[in-house]
């Protein structure tokens, strides 16, 4: 999303039942900013991908739910309630 140099990113990927896979994007940097919008990204084109190698089973697969689940650095940090991140 930003120009900015990137030192990790990690993608973990869990089934949370029989129908729900959970995609999980962590993003890293040592610049002065944060990068929640790198690791939405992420995990959106992670499901992205995700919906394209299984659409021949079904057009009918939701992707839903992206959110942040938690920040640290740059100007504040941020663990959204309830999340386990």
């Amino acid at each position: 999303c930003h120009p900015l140099p990137i030192d990790g990113c990690r993608i973990e990927g869990g089934w949370r039942d029989a129908r729900t896979l959970r995609l999980t994007c962590s993003v890293r940097t040592v610049h002065r900013t944060g990068v929640e919008m790198e690791a939405l990204t992420g995990a959106t084109v992670a499901a992205l991908t995700v919906y394209d190698m299984c659409k021949a089973l079904s057009h009918d697969i939701e992707i839903s739910r992206v959110r942040l689940l938690a920040k640290s650095g740059g100007k504040r940090a941020y663990r959204r309630a309830g999340s386990g991140a």
